[in-house]
């Protein structure tokens, strides 16, 4: 059973910037793909970022293209999202995820396996 812990969730103003954490328990997830999603009250599950296995590619989805960017330590079986010039919408739990499937369905939250129990991110306008 992988367990994935977030952090680095916090309550900032539009235009700054976060890093979120993602700690996998185990070794073996730099065989996986890992993913961000997010959610917001009243809305469905989001996806927000995904790195391939080995960290050759990545997908972000249309809405923080540009301003967001996933990447992984292997050393310490970590991820990360790092995210700039944010916007009040950006405002949602942020979720850690990892994937049995290939890069292909990563957009996809039905093609995760495992998922962190969600970081909260505020940013006020």
């Amino acid at each position: 059973q992988v367990q994935l812990v977030e952090s680095g969730g916090g309550l900032v103003q539009a235009g700054a910037s976060l890093r979120l954490s993602c700690a996998a328990s185990e070794r073996t997830v730099g065989s996986y793909v890992m993913g961000w999603f997010r959610q917001a009250p009243g809305k469905e599950r989001e996806f927000v970022a995904a790195i391939s296995r080995f960290g050759i590619n990545t997908s972000y989805g249309d809405s923080v293209k540009g301003r967001f960017t996933i990447s992984r330590d292997h050393a310490k079986n970590a991820v990360y999202l790092q995210m700039n010039s944010l916007k009040p919408e950006d405002t949602a739990v942020y979720y850690c995820a990892l994937s049995g499937q290939s890069a292909v369905t990563a957009h996809i939250p039905g093609a995760y396996n495992y998922w962190g129990q969600g970081t909260q991110v505020t940013v006020s306008s």
